[in-house]
């Protein structure tokens, strides 16, 4: 049975997103008064390239806006379950911020949350591009690199000791990703064929597997990532999250949020940074130094040998050249 008969069945009041169905998608959007009687929907369309949910820009006469949900599965990979209310968890980061221009300003809007579906309706920030093109060879400015920490740092302060930590918990989103960033990549039989990715990657991922200190020093990381801690992170800071838009710099997609130490955010930002090849020199005041390095060494190891796989067109060398800087940092 599909993921899709198996919801239906599983949840036949859910209101499910199918971009073809754009009659029942509009009795929906009336139902919640998130569209008026006299606005006819264009069309429905993919937004984006993100892993996690359904994610499509609906396009009426009037307007655009944006519509994302959650289901019980990783969208990219329907095989790998996950849990549904990342999607409510993320509705409430929004509004958390929403009172914090310093943050909501880089944000896009949360127009509406329906719970009991699991979608987001949130404003459309345009045609926009992620920050996935640094990959390939692309650059970023000073400009938006200082926007990014300041956005970050920001975030880190803003609600230290809230007393609305309880609501970003997030434990199974922390579950799931702890798995797929501290555990599997360094399991020997966790069923990636490596090699088709790129030759060599099995032999090179075999290396670190085998190395019983640096699997010691992941495992002790990734109980810092699952101990709650002081400050709200976005919990997702690559490059994937971040888009350049009409309106400027825009960060999206803080379903991984929770209550942790500021150093993960920071060791995700320099990991990709130094994956992309970026020469810029990243400065963390206050944070533990060493504590950033090895969350960014951990996130280069996952991104080459995880699941969780980048659009990279490294050869063998430059990501054993990459694995071996992890080595260092973790």
């Amino acid at each position: 049975m599909s993921n899709r008969a198996s919801f239906k069945l599983d949840h036949p009041s859910v209101f499910y997103l199918d971009p073809a169905d754009l009659e029942g998608l509009r009795q929906y959007l009336l139902d919640l008064d998130w569209i008026k009687p006299s606005e006819a929907l264009i069309s429905v369309e993919k937004a984006g390239e993100g892993n996690m949910n359904c994610t499509v820009r609906v396009r009426t006469d009037q307007r655009t806006f944006i519509l994302k949900q959650a289901r019980p599965w990783v969208e990219k990979y329907p095989q790998i379950p996950a849990p549904w209310d990342r999607a409510i968890v993320e509705g409430r980061f929004y509004e958390l911020i929403g009172g914090r221009s310093e943050l909501s300003r880089h944000m896009p809007s949360l127009l509406g949350l329906d719970p009991k579906a699991r979608m987001l309706c949130l404003e459309d920030l345009g045609e926009s591009q992620d920050f996935t093109f640094l990959y390939k060879g692309g650059s970023i400015s000073n400009q938006e690199l200082d926007t990014l920490l300041e956005f970050m740092s920001n975030l880190h302060e803003a609600f230290r000791h809230s007393t609305a930590r309880d609501v970003f918990v997030n434990r199974e989103m922390r579950g799931l990703n702890h798995q797929h960033i501290f555990v599997l990549p360094l399991e020997s039989g966790n069923g990636l064929d490596l090699d088709q990715i790129t030759l060599g990657l099995q032999d090179a991922a075999l290396t670190l597997q085998s190395d019983t200190d640096y699997k010691r020093k992941v495992r002790d990381a990734g109980n810092l990532y699952l101990a709650d801690g002081e400050c709200l992170l976005h919990g997702d800071y690559f490059p994937g999250s971040w888009l350049r838009s009409p309106a400027g710099l825009r960060i999206i997609d803080p379903e991984f949020c929770f209550f942790g130490p500021p150093e993960f955010d920071a060791g995700v930002m320099l990991a990709h940074m130094l994956i992309a090849g970026q020469t810029h020199k990243l400065d963390f005041p206050g944070l533990d130094r060493a504590l950033v390095d090895r969350f960014a060494g951990v996130e280069i190891m996952r991104r080459l040998i995880g699941v969780a796989q980048l659009p990279l067109a490294f050869d063998i060398g430059k990501k054993q050249a990459l694995l071996s800087l992890s080595t260092e940092m973790v």
